[in-house]
């Protein structure tokens, strides 16, 4: 290959793979081939001296990868919150990588910029959320966290006369962080790349349906005093509880408190007519998380932040040199708003899902995912040996099964449970994850892909008649 010349056979290889995958997803198992050692062998070849062709790269990168890819694209992918990929989106996450925009500056990427622009804009209307919020385009909930929480450490201590940017935490009043006791690990992860440290989290007791309480609530605020946080969630992991924002919110903006909600999959219910009742009251709060590769099923990574104090969140994350021209105040500069300078385009493809599915594709993707995650978890569950342990108004339930002996204990259900997962997984015709849950061990249900049909789910419910017959 020349340094003048694109090797575009390589590229049409990659294509054709590409589009061969994606054709035979009905017929590939869903769970990963390959085991580590297989994989090791086939991908751990020597690096060679001398270049290879393009073609034979791709060819046998798709040969040696391709038995230890999980068919999370599929329909039948229902082990976490994964989505799939909406065919532009696809098609503009390609484009994105050929532009190859590094989408730091409205300078260096004019269009990455204004797209981001453009789709922020759209998500903010979407989501209800006020129209001064500012946003970000980020890798995931992780980071998206980091960059609200950023903020939140911000405004929290701003206004106890500290500008932690400057002067940093050492010294600085100590932050509380009330925060759901179901939260998700992210948020802990979160809280400790900012320097809270996990000793500053009080969990928040749930109430009898999983959600904190607002007597929960009002005695942990007056438990203490100083700069607060408060963490809620739209869209629990297991059962996709709610909080109750239109009462917690009041309660913790009465005291101080800044609020922020991880909506990672639990915020897209706004979008839907049916299940908006869900996030009632969720537009009080301060910052906001969820992502783009579940529900809007865009190609991995794709995470979105908004904050309601721009000028917080601004300050958090901005960077200005000599060397890196800014917007000028006309242009809007990712830069500004996000913690990473090299950055993927990633508003390309979050553009394209939006324009593709339209608030009536979006709203049906809520309500059929619903629908199938409810007809999944009933079928599963009525099948002999099995147990309906819960299944929520969005996208999420849990299943589990019990051992058939008449002596069986607990850990005899739990680890009867782990074979039917196993099992199915096995069989190629669906990919289910484990959780334990209140004490018991459960199959978690997540269904948020735009492919699941309904002869996907008749699969999926046979395929677990199998494991619990051949584990009999």
């Amino acid at each position: 290959m020349t340094e003048t010349r694109t090797d575009r056979a390589a590229l049409e290889r990659g294509l054709h793979h590409a589009l061969a995958f994606l054709d035979g997803l009905d017929q590939r198992p869903v769970l990963a081939r390959a085991g580590l050692e297989e994989l090791r062998r086939a991908l751990g070849k020597p690096l060679p001296q001398a270049g290879i062709p393009g073609v034979q790269v791709i060819d046998e990168l798709v040969a040696d990868a391709q038995p230890g890819i999980n068919a999370s694209q599929g329909g039948r992918f229902f082990g976490w919150v994964i989505g799939g990929g909406v065919p532009s989106a696809i098609a503009a996450d390609w484009m994105t990588t050929v532009w190859d925009q590094n989408a730091a500056l409205y300078a260096a990427t004019p269009a990455a910029a204004v797209v981001e622009e453009v789709a922020g804009a759209w998500l903010k209307d979407l989501f209800g959320l006020p129209a001064e919020a500012s946003f970000a385009f980020v890798t995931g909930c992780q980071m998206a966290h980091v960059t609200c929480l950023a903020a939140a450490r911000h405004g929290v201590l701003r206004d106890k006369g500290w500008d932690v940017e400057h002067r940093g935490l050492f010294g600085a009043p100590p932050i509380r962080v009330l925060a759901n006791a179901d939260r998700h690990g992210s948020v802990d992860v979160a809280l400790r790349i900012l320097g809270f440290g996990l000793d500053s989290i009080v969990p928040l007791p749930l109430d009898d349906r999983n959600r904190v309480s607002a007597e929960g609530l009002k005695a942990a605020l007056a438990a203490g005093d100083g700069p607060t946080v408060v963490v809620l969630q739209a869209g629990e992991l297991n059962l996709a509880g709610f909080d109750p924002f239109a009462d917690l919110i009041p309660i913790a903006k009465a005291s101080g408190a800044w609020v922020h909600v991880d909506g990672a999959f639990g915020l897209w219910a706004q979008v839907s007519p049916d299940h908006r009742h869900l996030v009632t009251g969720v537009d009080l709060a301060d910052s906001w998380t969820t992502d783009g590769h579940k529900y809007l099923n865009v190609p991995y990574d794709s995470g979105l932040a908004f904050v309601r104090d721009a000028a917080a969140h601004r300050a958090a994350m901005t960077l200005s040199t000599s060397y890196l021209p800014a917007g000028g105040g006309v242009a809007r500069d990712p830069i500004d708003w996000t913690p990473e300078l090299s950055r993927r385009a990633r508003g390309f493809a979050v553009y394209a899902a939006l324009r593709e599915l339209g608030r009536d594709g979006l709203a049906d993707l809520v309500r059929r995912t619903s629908r199938h995650a409810r007809t999944l978890a009933e079928g599963i569950g009525a099948l002999p040996g099995a147990e309906l342990v819960g299944v929520s108004e969005l996208n999420q339930a849990l299943v589990r099964f019990h051992d058939p002996s008449t002596s069986a204990t607990v850990q005899d259900h739990n680890a009867r449970t782990d074979r039917i997962i196993a099992t199915v997984n096995a069989s190629g015709e669906a990919l289910f994850g484990g959780v334990d849950w209140r004490g018991r061990r459960c199959m978690r249900i997540s269904v948020c892909n735009w492919r699941t049909t309904e002869d996907d789910l008749t699969r999926t419910i046979e395929a677990v008649r199998g494991a619990l017959l051949q584990n009999s």
